[in-house]
């Protein structure tokens, strides 16, 4: 759970960082079969990293991007002490951690904790119980996501000898990631005044962009994995990107996809890992292909026109057999259509879980049934009456993101966290505005005409603004179908809940039909996730149990969808028991119920 407090001496930090760096220095370290603590400093500061000719002020932990790996043991106690050196407001959510009756260390700023302010530190402290696999740690703040984050990484309780597959000889993390050469703070503030826009200028992998990038013809360092021949690797694949879903592919390889989302799945062969922002997946890889060397290449995709057409910017580094092989040149995977998403369809829906003894039943009845539709529509920018058609009515509008034509904005006059208002039942959650059932009305959510702009999307596209929640009592057996939309924008939507997994029964493509498509819901064997991808301009159903409670985000994990509204508040009420109930904040939290916050930082 936080604890705020004044940044220690530098000297004591440093010391703290020497002893804890054993725990990242290696792509895997092998944990004990008796849980205990696992303890870290992340220091938050801006350094200065030169690409494509360019020197630029980022914002990383611990001086290093991507950030450190956590490995932890499940059933370990976690320790990790923020210190905040950087000039801006800080928060880490630590992404698919369940954090089991302790909301309070979710780190999400003014929903669940106050930000840490620059020069003051916050000690996060939580269980990881009854979780294996592949999560990430991230900052929670608008931008700095892309490059504050790192791997978490949860062994089984005895060892990687209990994986349900062979044991590999390494473990690697393939952090997936974005090159910016701009500030993200006021890239983050343009994109939810809706005043500019801007683009990543490379995509990395484990934070190199690759030979495919130059500066005055000297080409950049790529990402290089070592292997032997017949050895057996598992490849722990994290999208930390703010804007791009990827498709990645190593040449003469194949993938046997085992888990996504820190849950097994049953063993699926793949030539490519289709990976959206928020999701994990790993990923065992036989190195049986000719000694030699392969590419390995990122290539984010992005819809069709008349949606909006980024530049293509894929990454590539190398898998090197052990042996010297520096005179041959790298074979090239031939890679997918960037506009092809019927791969990452195909992808997700093939995917089942592993029966495993930590998987929970799926909830064959619910007791609460949701459809919500996600797009983008408009407010008007001076909060007054405004046209949608006409020349130079843009001006007048802002483009918001929507669920079930309604867009999440936590109001200036907030000052306490939300999950605090909760807890101590204060006037605060009246403000809340509840997330309907379904939208506002029903028309054809995928017809692609609505994509540009004209007479007819704009009867559909005003919105508006609101703290947008929906409250759940304690067990609560819901069923959510997302649905996109076609309304302005024709993107898909990895939709991520904190404190939660949810099962995924069906997914399609067009306009769901109850009629028709609860008859493909897998109530057998569905994937588990944290965060689940909305075709593009289809659908996906999911089920999950409200038994964590607290204050959850729902939110898209594209980053300017976020910025710009797809995002609600679920509170999930009480038990009836104390292990059912959330406990207080620990005595030292800081809160503004107690006025701990303003003592803590004068």
């Amino acid at each position: 759970m936080p604890i705020m407090k004044k940044p220690r001496s530098v000297p004591a930090v440093a010391a703290t960082i020497a002893a804890t760096t054993i725990f990242f220095l290696s792509d895997m370290v092998l944990p004990t079969a008796v849980a205990g603590i696992v303890e870290h400093t992340f220091v938050v500061s801006q350094v200065n990293m030169t690409h494509l000719c360019k020197e630029t002020l980022v914002t990383v932990v611990n001086g290093q991007l991507p950030g450190p790996t956590i490995y932890v043991t499940e059933g370990d106690s976690v320790v990790v002490h923020v210190i905040n050196n950087s000039p801006y407001n800080m928060t880490i959510h630590w992404h698919g951690v369940k954090q089991r009756l302790n909301c309070w260390a979710d780190g999400v700023p003014m929903i669940t904790q106050l930000p840490i302010l620059p020069s003051h530190n916050l000690t996060y402290k939580f269980d990881v119980s009854r979780q294996e696999g592949t999560l990430w740690w991230h900052a929670h703040v608008p931008g700095l996501r892309a490059t504050v984050h790192g791997a978490f990484i949860i062994y089984p309780r005895h060892g990687p000898s209990m994986y349900p597959f062979p044991k590999p000889h390494r473990e690697i993390p393939i952090i997936i990631g974005e090159w910016w050469d701009a500030n993200l703070t006021e890239v983050a503030r343009m994109v939810k005044d809706d005043t500019g826009d801007a683009n990543f200028r490379a995509s990395t992998i484990n934070g190199k962009l690759g030979d495919l990038y130059n500066c005055s013809g000297i080409k950049e360092d790529g990402y290089v994995l070592d292997v032997e021949p017949g050895r057996t690797y598992l490849l722990r694949v994290i999208n930390a990107a703010l804007y791009s879903e990827y498709y990645l592919k190593i040449a003469g390889h194949k993938f046997t996809v085992v888990a996504i989302g820190a849950n097994y799945v049953k063993p699926y062969t793949t030539d490519v890992i289709p990976i959206a922002p928020g999701e994990t997946v790993d990923a065992l890889v036989v190195a049986d292909a000719s000694p030699g060397r392969y590419y390995v290449v990122a290539l984010p995709s992005q819809p069709p026109k008349p949606d909006f057409q980024s530049p293509v910017l894929p990454t590539r580094g190398t898998v090197q057999y052990s042996g010297n092989h520096s005179d041959v040149m790298p074979m090239a995977p031939e890679m997918p259509d960037e506009h092809d998403d019927a791969i990452t369809f195909y992808f997700h829906s093939n995917l089942t879980s592993l029966h495993h003894p930590k998987r929970p039943l799926v909830p064959a009845q619910v007791d609460e049934r949701m459809f919500v539709t996600l797009g983008l529509g408009t407010i008007c920018r001076q909060g007054q009456s405004c046209k949608r058609l006409g020349k130079g009515n843009e001006r007048d509008l802002i483009l918001v993101a929507t669920m079930n034509n309604m867009s999440f904005e936590l109001p200036d006059a907030i000052m306490t966290p939300l999950l605090e208002a909760h807890y101590y039942n204060t006037s605060i959650m009246d403000m809340l505005q509840e997330l309907p059932d379904g939208p506002p009305r029903m028309y054809n959510f995928t017809d692609p005409t609505l994509i540009p702009p004209g007479p007819k999307e704009a009867q559909l596209e005003a919105t508006s603004k609101s703290l947008l929640a929906r409250r759940f009592r304690y067990g609560t057996k819901v069923e959510v179908v997302f649905q996109s939309t076609a309304l302005k924008q024709g993107e898909s939507n990895p939709m991520h809940l904190h404190g939660h997994d949810m099962f995924v029964l069906a997914q399609g493509f067009g306009n769901y039909e109850a009629e028709r498509d609860v008859a493909k819901y897998n109530l057998v064997d569905p994937p588990m996730v944290n965060t689940v991808l909305v075709p593009r301009l289809g659908w996906v159903a999911v089920r999950f149990v409200a038994d964590n409670p607290g204050v959850w985000f729902m939110h898209c994990h594209f980053e300017f969808h976020l910025l710009m509204g797809m995002a609600a508040v679920f509170v999930v009420e009480n038990g009836p028991t104390v292990d059912t109930s959330l406990p207080p904040p620990p005595m030292d939290f800081p809160t503004l119920v107690h006025g701990s916050y303003f003592q803590t930082f004068l």
